[in-house]
């Protein structure tokens, strides 16, 4: 089996890092409890599969990554720079799980990008946060991030739609643009091609 992407679901779920299992941080806003379970059932009825999951040719996960409509995560509102727009996908998370694999990210983005096309939305959004440039791969990317670099979002051609402090609202409008894959030289992402990354795998099928 060759490294591939699958959507993040019900099915999926209980493959993945298990912190990713009952974390509600974005479903909830202020301090209401939320069940997984039951925002998991209303995504999936009204969107489908809410993420996408990389796995290796071994079928070990590598990372995964949660989006859909923005107006499935609160906590948008409650966020420097937010809240999301309501006509886009908001790449919520992501978590890294091998940092050997820097790659993974790049491939978690276009898949997220190319799901949100396919649906016709008319833009991609994440939060993202400016780094010091002392500030390595370790810091900004391994684990849990529910913000991400501002560089590795300018690489993929997101601009700032807001900013608060150090953190912004990034957008990628898809209105018959082809996100950019080929990484600048001097951002994150020309840093992840330096470490050799072999070829993203495609974007998982519609559900």
């Amino acid at each position: 089996m060759s490294p591939h992407l699958e959507p993040l679901s019900r099915g999926t779920l209980a493959t993945v890092p298990s912190v990713c299992h009952d974390c509600v941080w974005w479903q909830a806003r202020g301090r209401r409890t939320v069940s997984k379970e039951r925002w998991i059932g209303q995504a999936e009825e009204k969107w489908g599969a809410w993420g996408t999951v990389y796995y290796d040719d071994d079928g070990r996960p590598l990372g995964l990554m949660q989006h859909g409509p923005a107006s499935f995560f609160p906590r948008t509102h409650e966020l420097p720079a937010g809240p999301a727009s309501e006509d886009a996908v908001l790449v919520a998370c992501a978590y890294l799980v091998d940092p050997a694999s820097p790659w993974v990210i790049q491939s978690l983005f276009l898949a997220a990008i190319g799901e949100a096309r396919l649906r016709r939305a008319r833009a991609l959004e994440a939060f993202a946060f400016r780094y010091l440039e002392n500030e390595g791969f370790e810091e900004r990317l391994l684990l849990h991030r529910a913000i991400f670099p501002h560089d590795l979002l300018a690489d993929l051609g997101f601009v700032t739609v807001r900013n608060a402090g150090r953190v912004q609202l990034a957008r990628l409008d898809l209105g018959g643009l082809e996100p950019s894959v080929e990484p600048e030289r001097g951002g994150l992402l020309g840093a992840f091609k330096r470490l050799r990354w072999p070829v993203p795998a495609p974007a998982p099928p519609r559900p």
